[in-house]
């Protein structure tokens, strides 16, 4: 049995069941293993963008590693800007990278490259498989590795003579404990939000409903605000859910929220700081003298500090506020962002998945999706664009018992179409919509605050995509997944109702009037 085998039946003996992969000819021996190795399901992506991707929304809903297959450097550079959203999250990923032969390197072939120098800057761990002897127990160990606090992004090497060399297979690895809480810290963040004075708790990482539950009964009992970063890695959502505050994007709205606050108290999140540098605007928005109280970082047990919390401000029976149903009208008209929000809202399934790369035109559809049945939201934590049609497949890959609903700008959309015939090819439950403006908009936005001179005709056009048309919707047929295209509200309700009970996917797209950045 070669290594390639006993790598993947060591990974069966740790419960990773799911492989997306993008295999060219150093991978051909893992490949081979595959068909012997049936309890690891293997998911075709057309794109090296669609196979990371879908490895990190996999990880967020399922809660454990997908392994990713990649062939050498360039295939790796192809889906780094999705490992660089997972390494943000942050979410465990296995990227097994095939290379050349160790003596066929030396021969400097066209793809030889420098596998561990690209995957470095978005993984945690690099390694290469040393030799067939070692490398089941390599594998295992890896695992081991994506499980280190709220998860590691972990890539292995594997040349192509260790792959079809014979090895062993390797111990079961164990989730490595976490970082014991520091009961002095906390003691001193209560007796501060003990003082009545302007507080924000600030969460992180994985938003599930009872870490909420936790959250909100400790900041009714001390009168603080719970937020939320402004894209975390999972937040539970919806009726019947606690309330919470997303910090806003924009830098404005950052300084806005965060005006007069006089104790942070950060439970697996950082301070916040705007995404970019702006003229005249200062990028720590956490206002000066604010006390911080750093008391989990997103690596650390969350549940244990807000265990201890609720224990020291005895707010276990607390009641706090929670998201109502609502029914809203159906609307008419012209179809705009505010609109399309509402219809959303008034059709999300109960337990559905929303994937989030939005942007402008999507700022409403959180606060309207507030009182539909209980979802939860994934979203774009590194900004790289291009991450919500592959973390669709990945999260409809984990959970083929929800519906999948995601929402992309057509900007975004452009980056990973593929991802499209990996949801028609592997029969996902899975509804995109594509909020169609026709421009980069959210680009709009930042050339203002950056205050440029004032757009020219060249710099307006670098922004817009009407020129030629874009049509989405015939895409997508192309890639086998049905596709409408919708401009009234009606015809938008009317397409997403029906959507949402069609097996397979579907992708509407709505075409917007009005929409602009905030």
């Amino acid at each position: 049995m070669n290594a390639a085998e006993q790598i993947l039946r060591t990974l069966v003996g740790q419960s990773v069941d799911t492989c997306f992969a993008n295999p060219g000819t150093s991978e051909m021996h893992f490949v081979s293993a595959l068909d012997r190795v049936t309890e690891i399901r293997c998911v075709l992506g057309l794109a090296e963008t669609v196979v990371t991707g879908a490895a990190d929304g996999y990880a967020r809903i399922a809660g454990k590693p997908a392994i990713t297959l990649l062939h050498t450097g360039p295939g790796l550079a192809n889906g780094l800007a999705n490992l660089h959203n997972a390494k943000r999250g942050p979410a465990p990923i296995l990227n097994i990278v095939g290379d050349h032969a160790t003596y066929h390197l030396a021969l400097d072939a066209p793809l030889t490259s420098d596998v561990a120098g690209l995957a470095a800057p978005m993984s945690h761990y690099v390694e290469t498989f040393t030799s067939a002897e070692t490398a089941a127990t390599q594998a295992s160990a890896a695992v081991g590795k994506t499980l280190e606090g709220a998860g590691r992004v972990v890539t292995m090497i594997l040349p192509a003579d260790i792959a079809w060399s014979e090895g062993e297979v390797g111990r079961v690895a164990v989730k490595p404990a976490g970082r014991a809480i520091d009961l002095a810290s906390i003691g001193v963040a209560v007796e501060s939000l003990r003082l009545g004075r302007k507080a924000v708790i600030l969460l992180g990482g994985s938003l599930t409903p009872e870490r909420l539950a936790k959250a909100s009964r400790i900041a009714t009992a001390t009168g603080a605000r719970l937020a939320s970063e402004v894209f975390p890695t999972l937040l539970a959502h919806g009726a019947g859910r606690p309330k919470i505050d997303r910090i806003p994007y924009s830098p404005e709205g950052m300084h806005a929220f965060m005006a007069g606050v006089e104790d942070l108290v950060l439970i697996g999140a950082a301070p916040p700081v705007s995404f970019f540098a702006y003229p005249n605007v200062r990028s720590e928005v956490v206002p000066h003298g604010c006390t911080v109280h750093n008391l989990a970082g997103a690596d650390d047990d969350v549940d244990d500090v807000l265990a201890e919390l609720e224990r020291r401000v005895q707010s276990e029976t607390a009641t706090f506020p929670q998201n109502q149903a609502s029914l809203s009208e159906r609307q008419s008209g012209q179809l705009d962002a505010a609109s399309l929000a509402k219809v959303v809202a008034a059709h999300v399934p109960h337990e559905a998945i929303l994937v989030d790369e939005s942007l402008t035109s999507g700022l409403t559809l959180h606060d309207e999706t507030a009182s539909s049945p209980a979802h939860d939201w994934i979203f774009t934590t590194g900004g790289a664009i291009g991450w919500g049609l592959p973390a669709a497949v990945g999260a409809a890959v984990a959970a083929p018992d929800r519906r999948v609903i995601a929402f992309v700008g057509d900007g975004s959309a452009i980056y990973s179409l593929p991802a499209l015939w990996s949801m028609a090819r592997e029969r996902l439950n899975v509804t995109i919509v594509i909020l169609a403006n026709r421009e980069y908009a959210i680009l709009k936005g930042e050339y203002s605050r950056m205050k440029a001179a004032t757009m020219g005709a060249r710099a307006q056009s670098m922004m817009t995509l009407n020129d030629p048309e874009i049509s989405f919707a015939d895409l997508a047929k192309s890639f086998g997944v049905k596709g409408v295209r919708v401009v009234t509200a009606e015809d938008f309700d009317d397409a997403f109702a029906e959507s949402l009970t069609t097996q397979g996917p579907t992708l509407i797209e709505a075409i917007l009037a009005g929409a602009t950045p905030r």
